[in-house]
């Protein structure tokens, strides 16, 4: 009996279950359609779908992502097409998050078509930023660097930068001959960054554009604060302005305003947005100039002088690193010297022996050689008061003794003559000189030149007519010659 109402039991679960599974599909089928019902019946396994993402923007699911790159690709390429010369792409990000699940609405058309009402195809450039500014956009990659290229030739050789690209650091050259400059690198004040970019056509720049505007620079806002002696023309000159850019720059300042010290003038003008920096080497053959020293010796008097050696320059090979800025030399750095002949400096003797202004009381004859041609005394009816020396081996006239020049001038009768004190009671005059070769006030040692043998006042020839005063009066010569 129990067996029997559990076995009804069993048949009524059965029936119950299956009428539930049977309403379960029915349902099913008014809700999706039938084509897209995955049926437990026909497959236990799940299918794997992509829902898409441009951005954050949901565009729909997929089963084939492969579908909406080969659209994409497509509506570039047919950009392309129409407008040859450029590359075109898109900023945006195209994701995909993949799901696992058992059916799935999939409706290809629907999807991009939202695709193509988001999607933002424009040219894919070639942007140049520097790490203070942005330079450009550039249709390709190669006109990018064309343009550094351009730029960078503005102060180096275009065949001397090819050559630098192509050679790697370990093949640099070396060796430099006499009188040879070389580039031995190039770079730029701040580093290059090429990025891509999505730009519309009237954002490009082309290389011609970029070079001028980094020959240009960009305007920086300066200061210049006014010191002595500034003036509207110095502070122009000094910025590379003109006086009426200056004027324009400074509303509060006119062509006849004094300037005050601690004024501040403003001199915004452009700067370079990056500086080209060239390394140079040389190798010059330059003169090491010899020096003039004295040496002071005490055998010669004080104010006489001799050369006791020549000077001759040198020679030296150098080896020098050059830094230049835009052009300009900022710095200069001598890597090696080799002096290839040694300089020989200039040497002149200095007296430093004291000259006596007082004289000895031996004196000398003040001719070199000849004769006597007429005595001290009488002659032709009056008195003779000196000797004449005639006909020497050497027309220059010698101080007989130390002293001091107290006359060095002419007269009627004596013409050219000196009269030297010798500061112990003796004078000595010598006349009819045709030079003089001292002055008055100057200490003479005994032997000293003082001037030249001739004919000048009342003479009757070349000779030299010397007296000898002692005391105020004259005295025979002859008497105190050695």
């Amino acid at each position: 009996m129990l067996d029997r109402k559990q076995n009804s039991y069993t048949t009524y679960t059965i029936l119950i279950a299956t009428l539930f599974i049977g309403l379960f599909f029915h349902v099913l089928n008014i809700i999706m359609p039938q084509s897209f019902i995955v049926s437990a019946a026909e497959s236990t396994e799940l299918s794997t779908i992509h829902h898409v993402y441009l951005d954050d923007t949901y565009l729909g699911p997929i089963k084939d992502k492969t579908v909406v790159e080969k659209y994409l690709a497509e509506q570039i390429e047919s950009m392309e097409q129409a407008d040859e010369g450029f590359t075109y792409g898109t900023a945006q990000e195209l994701s995909y998050i993949p799901e696992r699940v058992f059916y799935v609405d999939i409706n290809i058309e629907q999807l991009l078509t939202r695709l193509d009402q988001q999607l933002e195809i424009d040219i894919l450039a070639t942007t140049i930023t520097f790490e203070n500014n942005q330079l450009g956009h550039f249709a390709s990659v190669e006109q990018a660097e064309e343009a550094i290229f351009q730029y960078k030739s503005l102060f180096v050789d275009e065949e001397r930068l090819l050559e630098l690209a192509e050679q790697e650091d370990s093949e640099r050259e070396t060796s430099l001959e006499i009188g040879e400059s070389r580039v031995v690198d190039v770079s730029l004040s701040e580093d290059v960054l090429f990025t891509e970019s999505i730009v519309s056509k009237d954002e490009l720049i082309n290389v011609k554009e970029a070079v001028q505007l980094l020959e240009k620079g960009t305007l920086e806002d300066m200061i210049h604060v006014v010191e002595s002696g500034d003036t509207l023309y110095s502070i122009a000159a000094l910025y590379d302005l003109t006086e009426e850019t200056l004027l324009e720059l400074n509303e509060d300042l006119t062509s006849d305003s004094i300037l005050r010290i601690d004024q501040e003038i403003n001199v915004t003008d452009y700067v370079p947005i990056v500086d080209v920096i060239v390394y140079e080497e040389e190798l010059k053959e330059e003169t090491i100039a010899y020096k003039e020293k004295t040496e002071q010796t005490d055998d010669l008097f004080r104010g006489e002088t001799k050369l006791k050696q020549s000077g001759s320059d040198g020679k030296k090979h150098v080896h020098r690193a050059i830094e230049k800025i835009n052009g300009q030399v900022e710095n200069r750095e001598v890597l090696e010297e080799e002096v290839i002949k040694e300089v020989q400096d200039e040497i002149t003797l200095e007296g430093t022996k004291v000259i006596s202004s007082r004289g000895t009381g031996d004196f000398i004859r003040p001719a070199i050689g000849g004769y006597i041609s007429s005595q001290y005394g009488p002659r032709w009816g009056s008195f003779h008061r000196g000797v004449d020396f005639a006909r020497p081996s050497n027309r220059n006239i010698l101080a007989s003794d130390n002293g001091v020049v107290e006359v060095a001038s002419s007269s009627g009768s004596y013409g050219n003559y000196v009269v030297i004190n010798h500061n112990n009671g003796f004078k000595t005059l010598y006349a009819h000189l045709s030079s003089i070769s001292v002055r008055v006030g100057q200490t003479v040692p005994q032997g000293t030149k003082i001037g030249v043998m001739g004919s000048t006042g009342r003479s009757t020839g070349i000779h030299l007519h010397f007296e000898v005063l002692k005391n105020g009066s004259n005295i025979n010569p002859m008497s105190v010659l050695n």
